[in-house]
């Protein structure tokens, strides 16, 4: 072969590595490429060693089911699968369900946007953003509504990136991002006016415990709106089937355990709220929304063998490809959740902080 083959043929090769990686490799919004892959706040090095360090939390389910252990828990999840989260999907870590003639982002964008229409948010309001990873809701729903937007996730490597992403939308004026624990928010009493989360209070060991504290800082009168994961009137603990793939569900997204939809409005009420509205959105007419995992199957296999190379010539960190593995099977079990209708990740209840508290009558 001579040396103008020789070059055409490298100079093909390194054009078809860049499409696959760079190219084929961000997510929808251009926020992470394939070759900036990482552990969020871990260490390269370390990468391997929390995933290691995740799954032995399995190992002892009774602490994945207390307020001490899940910060923890959910963090090293976090730290793990963000930046394989932003590069595979996009900025919003959430469902949406399909929308005929709608690309998948203007879909997730709709489904964002609704969530602040119900809570009635205005220019000038103070939105919590219950939960709110690397900005993706926030900033859909401050650029919607303009409302200031104020998010709180216990992921600090998470914190930094919405911070970016909210100064490149030119959106930090109205976005606010705070480290912390959602279980012990540090925002003073009767501070907001509306909240949402978006499949966010599922990482929480006790529903209960956040719901009280959004409660807790919500002015009176104001609206809060939650889309819940849930398992639903079709789910049978006694089919083993059943509970294979909500446990494959809940060992794949750092889930103390799944609830069942009955219980969500009944928690809301025992905390104080009022409820509104209560509806599951992946109910027809609405489209699929585990249609995207579906027609990514192709895409996952690509990032895949793309996450294997990079490991293997040292660019993406140890560890890396048994995350990508894990959050591979993950989405086959929650696939499973759809097609069989038994688990839902949008099960909407509306509420509302009273305007006073309960009057309460004493006999004589």
């Amino acid at each position: 072969m001579d040396s103008l083959s020789l070059f055409c043929t490298g100079a093909l090769l390194a054009g078809g590595l860049y499409w696959f990686v760079c190219i084929l490799g961000p997510a929808e919004q251009k926020g992470k490429r394939a070759t900036d892959l990482s552990g969020g706040s871990i260490s390269a090095e370390k990468v391997q060693d929390n995933y290691k360090q995740y799954w032995s939390f399995f190992r002892r389910p009774k602490e994945i089911e207390t307020a001490e252990k899940v910060p923890d828990f959910v963090d090293t999840f976090y730290n793990l699968v963000t930046d394989i989260y932003e590069w595979g999907w996009g900025q919003s870590f959430h469902f949406s369900p399909s929308i005929p003639g709608k690309s998948h982002r203007d879909a997730t964008r709709l489904h964002e946007e609704m969530a602040v229409d119900l809570i009635q948010a205005k220019p000038g309001h103070r939105i919590l953003d219950v939960g709110c990873g690397v900005g993706g809701p926030m900033r859909a729903i401050a650029a919607h509504s303009r409302a200031n937007v104020v998010g709180i996730t216990i992921n600090e490597y998470q914190v930094n990136r919405a911070r970016i992403h909210n100064k490149k939308a030119g959106l930090d004026s109205l976005c606010e991002v705070v480290c912390g624990n959602f279980l012990e928010m540090p925002f003073p009493d009767n501070s907001f006016d509306g909240a949402y989360s978006i499949e966010a209070t599922c990482h929480a060991p006790k529903l209960e415990d956040v719901y009280a504290q959004i409660f807790r800082v919500l002015k009176p009168g104001a609206l809060y709106v939650s889309y819940e994961w849930v398992t639903t009137d079709k789910y049978r603990g006694e089919n083993p089937e059943h509970v294979e793939i909500i446990q494959g569900i809940e060992r794949g997204d750092a889930l103390p355990g799944l609830r069942s939809y009955a219980d969500i409005a009944e928690t809301a009420r025992k905390v104080g709220f009022e409820v509104v509205k209560e509806q599951d959105l992946a109910k027809p007419p609405a489209q699929p929304w585990w249609s995207r995992l579906k027609m990514g199957r192709i895409a996952y296999w690509r990032n895949h063998i793309v996450v294997t190379v990079l490991a293997a010539l040292g660019i993406a960190p140890k560890g890396t490809v048994d995350v990508h593995e894990m959050l591979f099977k993950t989405a086959d079990y929650l696939t499973r959740g759809g097609d069989t209708g038994i688990f839902s990740p949008m099960h909407m209840v509306l509420c509302r902080k009273p305007k006073s508290p309960p009057t309460t009558t004493t006999s004589s």
